[in-house]
């Protein structure tokens, strides 16, 4: 009898040593698993926060300010062109200048075949990779600097939480929000801002 006790408890003690063991590993796998699917979102959002800089580029190049609606920036990309100036000749040959060779001529390009590569689908660029459509947080406005100029400026975020909201990371993703907060940092990924000068600067870089 006393023997059948004995090898109950060295099971039992056998199955929190190994419930233990296993709590210590997923305390340290778990947060490695998060950062590893977080490198990968984050470069995924990244390369769409730089598309929306390009067409927020573009577009202020031929209007002169940044657009904060996602509807007119798409429209843009789909249907707008840019407009390059092609010189031929120089100005030094006084003999192509006295002939009249020498001339600056105005070409349209159609933004897409502009700006963007091949195959690009404008419609996706408002929503943040990894979500069910969820759409970036796009703003734009003007901005007086510190030297009195006003300068038109854009920002667009994707939130931590909407991109990284996988269950089993929920204290993770906690854990990095707070962390940014605690460091006055913005808890996701953004590019440009509406409150201060970046020259369109993403937050990674």
């Amino acid at each position: 009898m006393k023997k059948s006790v004995k090898n109950l408890l060295q099971v039992v003690l056998l199955v929190i040593v190994c419930l233990m063991a296993y709590a210590v590993y997923m305390q340290i796998k778990t947060p490695l698993d998060f950062q590893e699917i977080k490198k990968v979102r984050d470069e995924a959002v990244i390369s769409r926060l730089k598309d929306i800089r390009t067409a927020e580029r573009a577009y202020k190049q031929l209007h002169s300010k940044y657009t904060g609606s996602f509807d007119t920036l798409i429209e843009f990309i789909k249907n707008d062109s840019m407009v390059y100036l092609i010189k031929t000749g120089s100005e030094d040959d006084s003999v192509a200048v006295a002939k009249g060779l020498v001339k600056t001529v105005a070409v349209k390009v159609a933004v897409m075949d502009t700006i963007f590569k091949k195959g690009f689908n404008p419609d996706e660029i408002r929503y943040i990779p990894y979500t069910n459509k969820v759409e970036f947080l796009l703003a734009a406005d003007t901005l007086v600097t510190g030297s009195k100029v006003t300068i038109p400026v854009f920002e667009a975020k994707a939130p931590f939480k909407t991109y990284l909201a996988d269950e089993e990371y929920h204290q993770e993703l906690v854990n990095l929000i707070d962390k940014q907060k605690t460091i006055g940092k913005y808890p996701g990924m953004k590019v440009g801002s509406i409150t201060e000068a970046t020259n369109d600067a993403g937050n990674w870089e």
